[in-house]
């Protein structure tokens, strides 16, 4: 690292000043920017969000969602985004050039988006295309970088999300015999085998060792599953469904299509955030549900739905570390920077790259 990045490193660095606030001040500081900025200001803020944080947002839903729902918004010129990076990255490229996008945190990354990037992309991309031939189509889960958007976007694929998997995995048969999924292989593989391919017709890339993880004969092969995966998702196990199973043999289990196959199989349902919290908020009350995603938003409907018995699939889970990165004080700090004139955090995507990640998020929002 030269002294120009290491002083760039520090200038994202939460000051000092922030940790010494109490709770009460920064909520003060933040409810006060809000009230002075007014429709200039929008804070979008992801289910996973802390309820520190979460109680100050415009808006709550998906990556997604709030990258559109931002992107409607015109009268917003600054929207600082809850969430991780590749969130942020989604809604710089669908917001117009007059709106400025912020992360509170820098370090608020997505492990899953990491596991895939743009030299391995293309490496792999020029890889298959020597065992396949023309015959594969890209497909890529939001939950991926910019640059990840932008090469499948230019490659003629789409985006997905974890509510139009499905659609979006049948119309990419109507185009190719073949589809790349990445970079989570358990969503591609759950929703591969929801409209009927076998689990012996996938093969998993390995993006480190640059090889095929497969058995079979090469023609027989119709999903290539990107070996990604979420860190929160892939922690619920067999084990955990068994435990449920035996203490509480009424209790309903429902999971985020992000958890292993083995775990969707013996599971009741699986969904996106959007439909497990639906499903939540639809079933009857004195219902006992065990849900597999992510802690805080697991803990908010307990909260919310009191009259239902509500845990977590697995007791031990922790909430994803790096979307907890986004608190009181960075978002105070963030708040703060963008009041006073500061570009602190900003997120910028590159002209190029932008415009072929719209082409692949504008491909998914007309089919949906």
């Amino acid at each position: 690292m030269n002294i120009l990045e290491a002083l760039e490193v520090k200038s994202r660095m939460l000051p000092e000043k922030y940790r010494n606030m109490s709770v009460q001040e920064l909520e003060d500081l933040i409810r006060g920017i809000k009230e002075k900025m007014g429709k200039k200001l929008f804070l979008p803020g992801h289910h996973y969000q802390k309820d520190e944080v979460l109680q100050f947002a415009d808006a709550t839903g998906d990556s997604l969602k709030l990258a559109q729902v931002a992107a409607e918004n015109k009268e917003a010129e600054h929207i600082v985004f809850c969430g991780v990076h590749f969130m942020a990255e989604t809604a710089d490229i669908l917001t117009t050039e007059n709106q400025k996008v912020y992360l509170p945190d820098m370090r608020a990354g997505c492990s899953m988006a990491d596991m895939a990037n743009i030299y391995q992309t293309e490496r792999a991309w020029e890889f298959l295309q020597v065992l396949f031939g023309d015959t594969i189509f890209p497909l890529t889960y939001v939950n991926s970088t910019a640059a990840i958007k932008s090469f499948v976007g230019a490659n003629g694929g789409a985006t997905v999300t974890s509510s139009n998997a499905e659609k979006m995995v049948r119309w990419a048969f109507s185009k190719k015999d073949r589809l790349l999924f990445l970079p989570d292989q358990h969503l591609g593989r759950n929703t591969a085998f929801t409209i009927g391919i076998g689990l012996d017709e996938m093969a998993v890339y390995n993006p480190v060792e640059n090889i095929l993880e497969y058995d079979g004969p090469l023609e027989k092969v119709k999903v290539i599953l990107w070996k990604g995966h979420c860190s929160v998702h892939e922690n619920f196990t067999v084990k955990n469904v068994e435990e449920v199973r035996q203490t509480y043999p009424d209790m309903k289990i429902i999971v985020h299509p992000e958890c292993r196959r083995e775990v969707v199989e013996l599971s009741d349902m699986a969904g996106s955030t959007n439909y497990i919290i639906e499903a939540i908020k639809t079933a009857s009350a004195g219902s006992s549900w065990a849900i597999g995603t992510e802690m805080n938003l697991v803990n908010r409907l307990i909260a919310q739905h009191p009259d239902k018995h509500i845990i977590s699939l697995n007791p031990h889970m922790c909430p994803c570390l790096t979307m907890n990165r986004i608190d009181l004080q960075h978002l105070a700090w963030s708040l703060e920077s963008v009041f006073s004139g500061q570009e602190i955090n900003l997120i910028k995507v590159d002209e190029e790259i932008a415009s072929n990640a719209k082409l692949a998020l504008n491909r998914m929002l007309v089919q949906s």
